[in-house]
């Protein structure tokens, strides 16, 4: 009997400093290390929207065929790097002074650390045709992944519109 006591005894405390180890353990990843990194991520697009640079967008979205750019009008649903690509040239070649501030920026991470999703509000300030052109509230969401770095793969903007419904008292 005693050494079924002490077999129980032997195998809870072990049982008990097995479970305190696995508590130590560091998660996989740090959340707020790589939200750092991806609010850099988006501070560099600005950057290199407002600087017209190709090279810098490119590194920033992934160059793939099924990436999302859902733009503000209404037919502007592109899908792949060189749908998205051309749209972007386009938009370089068309405006000019391009100032962009962000505000508002929501940067989420899911459990394994490798996919997140933002949200922000824009004001988009440029030079069209010679005339002075200001969006403010322009909201800006994206998916982004993460293989070796963070990509964005999916993004959506979208210009508040005042819609007149009236409400039942």
């Amino acid at each position: 009997m005693k050494k079924i006591i002490l077999l129980l005894f032997t195998v809870f405390f072990l049982g008990i400093t097995g479970c305190n180890k696995c508590e130590k353990q560091e998660p996989k990843f740090n959340p707020e290390k790589e939200k750092a990194q991806i609010e850099n991520i988006l501070d560099q697009y600005v950057i290199a929207n407002e600087n017209k640079d190709l090279s810098i967008i490119k590194k920033i979205w992934a160059n793939e065929d099924d990436i999302v750019l859902i733009g503000t009008d209404s037919d502007e649903k592109l899908i792949g790097w060189e749908q998205i690509n051309k749209a972007i040239q386009h938009q370089f070649k068309s405006f000019e002074e391009v100032y962009i501030s962000i505000s508002e920026l929501k940067i989420f991470i899911n459990e394994t650390g490798n996919t997140a999703w933002f949200s922000t509000m824009l004001s988009y300030n440029f030079i069209y045709k010679g005339k002075a052109m200001s969006f403010e509230g322009i909201r800006f969401t994206g998916v982004l992944k993460k293989s070796t770095d963070w990509e964005i793969v999916q993004g959506h903007l979208s210009i508040p519109a005042e819609v007149d419904i009236e409400t039942e008292e």
